[in-house]
């Protein structure tokens, strides 16, 4: 039975329901891949899917748009999977269970994946309509925007044929994106082989940090638990002689480490404990107003034999962690309150052989963001470490002049009788990957409100969705 059916306008929520049933999480590709294409077959749409899995689907122009430039409606088809502990569900086989709670969609235990399955239905629901006056479009669906934007790094740009585009990724209602920033991701690493050390084992648990993303929260003042790992570290190392076992945080660069855990050796691990207990009791009360929440754990372990680091790789962990750049490094010039240039030491982990450190970098300035990776070069060089760079992507920069943005603008306004807000954000758009290789592009960015997104409590508007939806059809008609 249909959760949602009788919302209207029926098709979008209709999609939106078929999409929702498809296991799409980022780097599973196949299955939602093939829903599009049968989609394109069944309407009889023309359509082009690659080996990221891809998809591009045609439709003409409407009766008198037939000279009309053509334009892209864009969004991705993977989400965050992730599900509330203890529910038996796997998510490689199985869809989301939707629900309704009031004006919202939400799931049942599970991300809901609005984030951006609702893109994804309202140019289905386009597509579909015979009725709605347009010029020819390009639907664009890309995969794995979650996990760094592959799929629209892989996608041949040439099989289209627009220079404008709208994509449905942001999610606020009553904004206009109109730029957003460029990111690498930077690794350090640390090899090295264990030596056997004998002492009292302590690990220190630093736990209740709010984290968050780091395009979005990077410059509210909260605090990346790997960055005070490096700062208990260096503390630690001036009054003790220790082994360090393993130093644990974050599990995505792109994310504000919340918690880390450190596993120390030492021939006196109560006085050590003490010690550590004292410098973090001072700082907790340092950001006490920031982050109330923080707290740390504390284990003792019994005097044996433990695999440690040797003392060369173990300074340069502690080096490297304590003088690592991290946070916001630049505010823009030209847009107010907008961070311009940023990292994030959003993963540590150690195993066998090396501890990794991986840095999410984010600058809206192309040259800024070269300027960073070659401070984290020659960071490494002075450490005498390894580093690899991967991930890519240019920022998309602020076009004042974008006749896309002047159109929304003025459509919103006869609308609601008031202006949108026009946003610059932080974070990553496929805006950005698609400015950088389609010569003279003009694109904006709008979407429907989405609460929690990439958390279980994740959850749509209704209302919103259809006012997008509606802003989005009225965009299309004036696009001659």
């Amino acid at each position: 039975m249909s959760i949602l059916q009788g919302i209207t306008p029926d098709a979008v929520f209709k999609y939106f329901e078929e999409i929702s049933a498809v296991p799409r999480g980022s780097g599973h590709r196949e299955k939602i891949a093939d829903y599009c294409e049968n989609f394109a077959k069944e309407h009889g749409l023309r359509y082009y899917r690659d080996s990221a899995n891809n998809v591009v689907i045609y439709k003409d122009a409407s009766k008198g748009y037939e000279n009309s430039a053509p334009i892209i409606i864009q969004g991705h088809l993977d989400m965050v999977w992730q599900k509330a502990e203890g529910l038996e569900k796997n998510l490689l086989e199985e869809g989301i269970d939707l629900k309704i709670e009031g004006d919202y969609i939400t799931a049942e235990g599970t991300t809901l994946g609005a984030d951006n399955g609702i893109a994804v239905a309202m140019a289905m629901a386009v597509l579909v309509d015979n009725t709605i006056c347009h010029p020819p479009i390009e639907a664009v669906f890309t995969t794995d925007e979650e996990v760094g934007m592959l799929g629209a790094k892989e996608l041949d740009t040439r099989v289209l044929a627009s220079k404008r585009m709208i994509n449905i990724d942001s999610e606020e209602p009553g904004v206009i994106t109109v730029s957003c920033a460029g990111g690498s991701d930077f690794t350090l690493k640390i090899p090295f082989a264990r030596e056997k050390a004998v002492g009292e084992k302590v690990v220190i648990s630093l736990k209740g940090l709010k984290g968050g993303h780091s395009g979005i929260e990077i410059n509210s003042g909260r605090a990346n638990a790997n960055i005070f790992a490096g700062r208990i570290l260096a503390h630690l190392s001036k009054n003790h002689d220790f082994g360090l076992q393993s130093v644990l945080g974050g599990n995505r660069a792109n994310a504000i480490a919340n918690a880390c855990e450190i596993s120390l050796v030492c021939e006196n691990g109560n006085a050590l404990l003490e010690d550590a207990k004292a410098y973090i009791s001072d700082i907790k009360e340092e950001i006490s107003a920031r982050e109330e929440d923080f707290f740390a754990e504390f284990e003792f372990f019994e005097k044996e034999s433990y695999a440690c680091l040797p003392k060369e790789a173990q300074d340069k962990v502690i080096y490297a962690l304590a003088l690592a750049p991290n946070g916001v490094q630049e505010m823009s010039g030209e847009i107010d309150n907008l961070v311009e240039t940023s990292l994030n030491l959003g993963i540590l982990d150690t195993n066998d052989s090396q501890v990794t450190m991986a840095f999410a970098l984010r600058s809206s300035k192309k040259t800024a963001l070269f300027a960073l990776s070659e401070k984290l070069q020659m960071f490494a060089k002075c450490l005498d470490v390894e580093y690899a760079e991967a991930g890519y992507y240019p920022p998309w920069e602020y076009n004042k002049e974008s006749e896309m943005k002047q159109l929304c603008c003025r459509i919103f306004e006869e609308k609601y009788g008031y202006e949108p807000k026009i946003e610059a954000i932080h974070a990553g758009l496929e805006c950005a990957v698609f400015s950088g290789t389609i010569e003279g592009f003009d694109c904006i960015s709008i979407g429907p409100e989405v609460i929690g997104a990439h958390t279980i409590e994740e959850k749509l508007s209704i209302s919103s969705a259809k006012e997008v939806y509606d802003l989005l059809i009225k965009i299309l008609e004036n696009c001659r």
